[in-house]
């Protein structure tokens, strides 16, 4: 629906420069704008680029004036935030709601209003389901699971029983919820038994899980991803793991069992976190790197990198000399 560009200044908390009543329809890059859209410039070249494109107006950080401009203009402190604020008032969800007829759900299962279910799903017995919530197509969700209000679970997801989802939790397709952890003990003839895995997993309000992610459930407690969090397509999380809130991990990072990732600590892609560590408040973790079991990583704001994970200075130092031997070997 369109919204008036006054609308959207308030709701973004940007000083309006220009015609409030401009009625803005959708979002665009710079490059692929049309009238009726609304774009955004960080940087005081892209703001020429913004100003010169089709886009009906254009969300500028302080550095823009209204002498300068030639169309209606948001100004904001942090212009990427703002246009994402006014993206999410534009890009509405779909309004689509009940249950597809081939889609199976269990005489015990309580969904709540406005709910959607999508063809080929199954919902198993006691399977609660929060108001505006949508089940994609072909997901299984199992035994006394719980999803709150507002998400969106995407097609050929599957939850097992002993899940819970809080408020706007997204999941995307392919990603697997709650399922067995790996963790194993040996015989007397040395053969691997597996270790009850009985406990739960528990997501807070307002997650997001990306593309064929694998999230255990604990062994005899809880695997715990909290409030904000953010996780790329491919992530594995191990049983027993606890991540903080606003945590950021990008994709193909593996956490193995009963690690604990800090609130609002960084997580680069392809990165290995063995059993049994801590990564502290804010630490970030570079691509690539490896982190051995029991370590722990501490420093807000402090970047880790390589194998074994050392901040990033020494990293390089070393990175240096070992290239300075190579090259007089060469000689």
């Amino acid at each position: 629906m369109p919204r008036a560009l006054g609308e959207l200044a308030a709701h973004c908390g940007a000083q309006l420069i220009g015609d409030a009543t401009v009625l803005i329809c959708g979002i665009a890059s710079i490059e692929s704008a049309k009238n009726g859209d609304i774009v955004f410039a960080d940087s005081e070249h892209k703001l020429s680029a913004a100003l010169a494109c089709s886009a009906s107006a254009v969300i500028a950080g302080t550095f823009a004036s209204a002498k300068s401009t030639t169309k209606p203009l948001l100004i904001a402190a942090d212009p990427k935030l703002a246009f994402t604020r006014v993206a999410q008032l534009l890009i509405e969800s779909p309004k689509k709601e009940g249950i597809a007829p081939s889609a199976q759900v269990h005489a015990s299962a309580k969904a709540g209003l406005h709910v959607r279910i999508d063809p080929g799903v199954i919902v198993d017995e006691r399977v609660q389901i929060g108001d505006f919530s949508v089940i994609g197509a072909n997901s299984v969700i199992g035994t006394g699971v719980m999803i709150g209000e507002q998400c969106r679970i995407g097609p050929n997801v599957t939850i097992y029983p002993g899940t819970e989802l809080g408020n706007r939790v997204v999941v995307q397709a392919g990603t697997v919820l709650g399922s067995t952890g790996f963790g194993y003990v040996r015989d007397e003839r040395g053969r691997y038994q597996l270790f009850p895995q009985v406990g739960r997993l528990l997501v807070e309000d307002d997650v997001e899980i990306g593309a064929n992610c694998t999230i255990d459930r604990g062994a005899l407690d809880a695997t715990v991803i909290r409030r904000g969090s953010k996780l790329d397509n491919m992530v594995h999380v191990g049983h027993n793991v606890q991540i903080g809130e606003d945590v950021v991990i990008a994709a193909q990072t593996g956490i193995s069992g009963s690690s604990q990732i800090g609130s609002r600590a960084i997580v680069g892609g392809q990165v290995g976190i063995a059993e049994h560590v801590r990564v502290e408040d804010g630490a970030i973790l570079g691509a690539q790197s490896g982190v051995p079991s029991n370590k722990v990583i501490r420093g807000e704001g402090v970047v880790f990198w390589g194998t074994p994970a050392r901040p990033i200075k020494g990293f390089l130092k070393e990175l240096a000399v070992l290239a300075r031997l190579a090259r007089k070997q060469d000689k």
